[in-house]
């Protein structure tokens, strides 16, 4: 069993930065990968960044040079850094992990970017 908890959102400038973390309970040694996801009002939830356990990384478009996706497992946490933020950015992140086939999900920090 796997519990997530995000923490880190809120109202940010455009440009500016802003750090996610998700702190995981549970089996976090053996989630095969975690990452982060976001949904703005009225669209589907995306994919920003994923990791997996050997240290990989895959980010959308989107935000390839802006958000760097990192995980401490001394610390069972993973982050988002996020920088040179966009309004286009403004939406619930969710952190997400999967362990032997099952998705887990937190329940989601608001980001809000100003222009």
């Amino acid at each position: 069993q796997v519990r997530l908890v995000e923490s880190g959102g809120g109202l940010e400038q455009a440009g500016g930065s802003l750090r996610l973390s998700c702190a995981a309970s549970g089996s976090i040694f053996t989630i095969n990968a975690m990452g982060w996801y976001r949904q703005a009002p009225g669209k589907q939830r995306e994919l920003v960044a994923t990791t997996t356990s050997r240290g990989s990384t895959n980010y959308a478009d989107s935000v390839k040079g802006r958000f760097t996706i990192s995980r401490d497992n001394a610390k069972a946490t993973m982050y988002l850094q996020m920088n040179s933020l966009k309004p286009e950015d403004t939406a619930v992140y969710y952190c997400w992990g999967t362990l032997l086939g099952i998705d887990y999900w937190g329940r989601g920090t608001q980001v809000t970017v100003s222009s």
